[in-house]
């Protein structure tokens, strides 16, 4: 499979991770909203405050998780898969002689028809050492040299 083939099937992928996030965090930000509407007032007026007080902490922590996913799928949803590159640039597929990248964002390891790729971010040591680079170039990273082989 070439990587031009190959790159919409990343771009597939990381999409589904990255909505996955953004659904999982929200299920756990209604089941805190819910669970602290639950919390009946009772005779201890003390504990039911501390669970009030516990509910909102993970409602909160929760909402917080779902901005990042949501500002995570924003910075993705501006990437147009279908440009190929010449350079490494955010959308790039980048074919190193030691693995895939994906820069795009942070979603990590995505496995394709048996092909392993990095989702990385421009801000990552990794991305922030690619970016401007073509193939032939070679990148120097944790003390190992890496050749790019492709970009797309």
């Amino acid at each position: 499979m070439t990587l031009v083939q190959l790159k919409p099937l990343v771009y597939a992928a990381c999409k589904k991770v990255i909505d996955e996030r953004l659904s999982l965090a929200q299920a756990a930000m209604n089941e805190a909203q819910a669970s602290a509407n639950q919390e009946d007032k009772s005779s201890a007026g003390d504990k039911y405050e501390t669970g009030r007080a516990m509910a909102q902490l993970e409602r909160d922590k929760a909402a917080t998780q779902v901005a990042e996913a949501l500002k995570l799928r924003e910075a993705f949803d501006r990437i147009n898969p279908d440009k190929i590159f010449k350079t490494v640039e955010i959308g790039s597929l980048v074919q190193t002689d030691q693995a895939h990248y994906f820069v795009s964002v942070a979603a990590g390891k995505l496995a394709i028809n048996g092909i392993e790729c990095l989702a990385i971010s421009t801000a990552s040591p990794i991305g922030k050492m690619m970016m401007g680079k073509k193939r032939g170039d070679y990148i120097t990273f944790n003390k190992q040299t890496f050749v790019i082989r492709e970009v797309c």
